[in-house]
């Protein structure tokens, strides 16, 4: 059976390239992008050794795999060649070491591998064969000591290949393997082991950028035409080089050549070399002190009298005079001084006679002030754009700083220790568009601060101490679309703090100490505000409000509220987001929410994008409805958020989910049913939750076994909390199906039961289903519902029930003495009074309820009738449901209280009613027994809860009650001293 379902398998993965979808869309150690239609996948952080391992399961559709932060150490053959449409593959996993013969075999797609960061030494000639289309192949950060000289002989298309930080030793022996690439463009051999350039082949025609600094040369030793078409060269950190190794060398192509930290003399160089100067990076070659000469030495090699970079880093400046660039061509685009020991650069006098320059960097300096400007009217740089002046010291900056140079556009004074800013530092700066204050110790802006800049765009003051924002800061900023304070100490925001701002679109104030949101304020930001960013803060809710704080940002797009400090926003009040209409990202990650409103999120129509993590207090009881709105939510993460269920009832209206993270909640089941219904989903996230591996999880296991578009991601590293060494995606759930054996069983169990248990039934409560079934079927026939206070229209005094063997007595004694001699009681009577032709069960149940009362007379024929039992219980039942003295039981004869024990029903009624005796032979005087017999019987007939009855026996009988009373009791006496049974009177 094993065999042939295996064959089928087979069958299937022939015939359908994304079989392995039908078995199960999850992967034991990979993440599909969820939005790259089974063409991306990551499998970072796994503990399999084998890459083939890693991949095994991954669907032939792939494009980009990223195997990174892994323990694989070795990559068999042909792992990926069930992997032919692979485009990008990266291995930088910090362990690989061995790559086996054919290991990439079948990636004729393959354009991008990245090997770097592991420990590999050695590579097969025949480890990239039949890899045509690779562009691009990086394996730097390795142990490759040499490389054979056939390894890249099928990479004809290599345009780049990088091979930093490795342990080459032999520049022929790579020139020899890259010769016959007609494409490559880059070669990076940095940080090696080179002791020279020593080389047979040549380097192909195509490679402009070749890197070589920081390995191990002494001399260069090199042909004179190996670098003839090179247009970017680093030989950078060789102390031994020096500018005789580059005697003869062709130089003519090169565009940038940096030879920071040699020995080389500039002039030596440009006397030696047919280098254009303005093509050099002049960084590292200590020209502090020899900065005019150099000037002197560039002006009579520079034909145009013009250069276009000039880079000094790193050259130990420390003064900077008028004089200093006098002599130079002119600077026109970029003037680098960064890393140097400058400690001030004035108004750039030393810049007087390159006012044409576009950009200057003063980075990584002695930088502490930047001084005023004003003075120097003679002084401007119209063409100056760009100013850097970052990573430096800087405390102060005056007014006017910036006063020569009127027109820049861009201005970073970022990572510095600004202190103080002028009221006029930026006074004049009427062009400028971006401004980087970020990362220092400002803690005041005021109303003058930018008044200036009507141009500004952006402007960054992050990570400062700043802790008011006063009213009209930003007035003039009429333009600014982006504006960062976040970081700071921000706590009030003025009424006025962001008047002026009518283009803004981003505002980030994350980080701050903000304790409210002030609706007021935001609210002048409603025509234009789409991001805003208020992450970190102090904002805290522990009750309602009246007014929701976002009710005019109906434009707003991205909003970000996690992390509030010291924990969390307490609850979500109700209307909390109201009028944010437009809102399509809403982050509340790492938050104390104990509340959700019921509708927290009702405005929210246009969320597609909700981030919930870490924002529960326990487990979360979500409201059903509260996502009722969302019906446009395409990505949902709500990771450890407490949830016990993810229900309909809850999550039912989000119909076009897409995404959803569950990991990290409390989650015992999930309805495969409901996901189903989810006709977008496709990923789902449900790793470590303890999801039970029992039969309520059955159905979701057999979904994520079949499921063909929705991937569960880790779910092969889900484990079952309830049954150690087991994983849920194959518990064992035979336990859970019965067989058909046991339903026969079950089944002639139940019967053989019935059957032993219906004789028993049948003898002991024989009675009692009778008389259920009585009842129950008068009941349903709507017979029994008569209303009490019609009892005055009864159609009978009383119902008489007896036994056929005592009809002789009831006809010759009972009714003349009741219906005759003057009496006026109307007796119902089996065969006089029942109707013909309906059945008896109909006709007993009208008598006991068209009569007042019901007259039982017993006897040992009456205790043997089923009939008679019938009568009295339906009499019986009749009293203890209305509460009402409507049963009389007339005894023909001494009857012992052991024969009643039977008949239980009958002896409740003799417990709590009295019963009358009929006077026998053996009474000493019969005559006046049976006189008195019939007055206790016609008073107890007259007897009833409404008074008229009572009214209506007149004055007169009332007065002979005492006496009759009296004789009752004196006859009683009397008989009870010969009778030992026991007799009761009527109170």
């Amino acid at each position: 059976m094993e065999k042939h379902r295996l064959n089928i398998l087979v069958l299937v993965a022939i015939l359908n390239p994304l079989s392995h979808f039908s078995l199960s869309y999850s992967f034991r150690n990979c993440v599909e992008n969820p939005t790259s239609n089974h063409t991306r996948f990551d499998c970072m952080y796994r503990y399999e050794q084998n890459a083939s391992a890693i991949v095994a399961d991954l669907p032939p559709s792939a494009k980009v795999l990223n195997i990174s932060v892994c323990a694989v150490s070795t990559i068999p053959s042909g792992s990926f060649s069930h992997l032919p449409n692979l485009t990008v593959l990266r291995l930088h996993n910090k362990n690989l070491s061995n790559i086996d013969k054919d290991a990439f075999r079948n990636l004729f797609q393959l354009q991008i591998m990245n090997l770097s960061s592991n420990r590999i030494s050695y590579l097969h000639p025949s480890t990239f064969n039949n890899l045509h289309s690779i562009t691009n192949l990086l394996i730097q950060d390795n142990l490759l000591p040499s490389l054979s000289q056939a390894v890249f002989a099928d990479l004809e298309n290599l345009e780049s290949l990088i091979l930093r930080r490795n342990l080459l030793s032999s520049f022929s022996v790579v020139v020899e393997s890259v010769a016959h690439m007609s494409k490559l463009t880059t070669l990076d051999l940095s940080f090696n082991r080179l002791p020279s350039l020593h080389h047979k082949a040549r380097l192909p025609p195509s490679l402009q950028r070749l890197y070589l600094g920081n390995n191990r040369l002494k001399t260069l030793g090199c042909k004179t035409d190996l670098f003839s078409r090179v247009k970017v060269l680093d030989l950078s950190y060789h102390k031994n080089l020096s500018s005789k190794d580059f005697r003869g060398l062709d130089l003519g192509s090169i565009t940038y050549l940096r030879l920071r930290s040699t020995s080389v003399n500039v002039g030596e160089l440009l006397n030696v070399t047919n280098l254009t100067p303005q093509h050099m990076d002049f960084s590292g070659l200590g020209l502090n002190n020899s900065l005019v000469k150099l000037c002197k030495l560039l002006r009579k090699h520079v034909k145009t009298h013009a250069i276009r970079k000039m880079i000094l880093q790193s050259n130990g400046i420390h003064n900077l005079s008028k004089a200093t660039f006098h002599n130079c061509p002119s600077f026109t685009n970029i003037l680098d001084l960064s890393q140097n020991e400058l400690k001030t650069t004035g108004c750039l006098q030393f810049l007087r006679d390159h006012q044409q320059l576009q950009i200057i960097k003063v980075e990584h300096n002695h930088l502490t002030k930047l001084e005023s400007c004003k003075r120097t009217d003679d002084l401007s740089f119209p063409h100056m754009k760009e100013m850097s002046y970052r990573y430096n010291r800087i405390l102060l900056v005056s007014g006017f700083a910036f006063y020569h140079t009127p027109n820049l556009t861009n201005l970073e004074l970022n990572i510095n220790i600004i202190a103080y800013l002028d009221h006029k530092a930026l006074h004049g700066l009427r062009n400028l568009k971006n401004l980087r204050l970020d990362n220092n110790l400002l803690t005041d802006v005021y109303e003058d601060s930018f008044e200036d800049l009507h141009s500004l765009n952006t402007l960054n003051l992050r990570n400062n101490r700043i802790a008011v924002i006063f009213n009209r800061t930003f007035h003039s900023l009429q333009k600014l679309e982006i504006l960062d304070l976040g970081g700071n100490k921000i706590s009030q925001l003025m009424p006025e703090a962001f008047s002026g701002l009518s283009s803004l679109t981003k505002l980030y104030l994350d980080r701050n100490c903000l304790k409210k949101i002030d609706g007021d304020l935001f609210g002048k930001l409603h025509n234009t505000l789409q991001v805003l960013d208020l992450e970190a803060n102090n904002i805290r809710y522990s009750s309602m409000f009246e007014n929701p704080p976002f009710v005019k940002l109906t434009k707003l797009l991205d909003l970000k509220l996690s992390g509030q400090l010291p924990r969390g926003i307490a609850m979500l009040p109700l209307d909390f987001f109201r009028g944010l209409s437009s809102l399509r990202s809403l982050w509340l990650t790492n938050n104390h929410i104990a509340f959700f409103g019921w509708n927290t999120f009702d405005d929210l129509l246009s969320l597609e994008f909700l981030v919930l993590d870490n924002s529960c207090v326990g487990v979360t009881q979500l409201k059903p409805g509260i996502f009722k709105n969302l019906r446009k939510l395409k990505h949902l993460r709500a990771k450890n958020l407490g949830i016990r269920s993810f229900s309909r009832e809850v999550f039912g209206n989000l119909t076009r989910l897409e995404v959803v993270y569950l990991n990290h909640n409390v989650m015992q089941t999930l309805n495969s049913t409901f996901l189903e219904e989810l006709l977008n989903l496709k990923y789902l996230d449900v790793e470590k939750c303890p999801l039970s591996c029992g039969c309520l999880n059955t159905d979701l296991q057999n979904w994520t076994n079949s499921t063909q578009k929705v991937q569960l991601a880790h779910i092969y590293d889900l484990k079952c909390p309830d049954l150690p060494n087991s994983d849920f995606h194959d518990f064992d759930t035979k336990v859970c199906y019965l067989h058909i054996e046991i339903y026969f069983f079950a089944s002639t169990y139940s019967v053989s039961l019935l059957l032993t248990l219906i004789p028993l039934l049948y003898v002991k409560l024989y009675w009692k289903f009778k008389y259920s079934y009585y009842v129950f079927r008068s009941w349903f026939g709507e017979q029994w519902r008569r209303v009490r206070e019609q009892e005055e229209d009864c159609e009978y005094d009383a119902f008489v029930s007896y036994n056929s063997e005592d009809e002789k007595w009831v006809l010759d004694t009972l009714v003349p003495n009741l219906e005759g001699n003057g009496s006026s009681f109307r007796l119902c009577l089996h065969h006089r009074d029942f109707e013909l032709g309906r059945d008896i069960v109909d006709n007993i149940v009208k008598a006991v309820y068209s009569s007042r009362k019901t007259l039982c007379v017993v006897s040992q024929h009456y205790l043997h009738s089923e009939w008679c039992s019938l009568e009295i219980q339906l009499a019986s039942y009749r009293m203890f449901d209305e509460l009402r003295d409507v049963l009389l039981l007339i005894f023909l004869e001494p009857i012992p209280e052991r024969q009643l024990s039977a008949y239980h029903r009958m002896r409740r009624v003799m417990l709590k009613k009295t019963y009358l005796q009929w006077p026998g032979r053996d009474c000493s005087d019969p005559t006046k027994a049976q006189e008195l017999f019939w007055k206790k019987l016609k008073r107890a007939l007259r007897s009833s809860n409404n008074r008229s009855r009572e009214e209506e026996e007149g004055s007169k009988e009332r007065e002979e009650e005492p006496q009759e009373r009296a004789e009752e009791r004196e006859h009683f006496i009397n008989e009870r001293q010969k009778d030992d049974e026991p007799y009761y009177l009527m109170p």
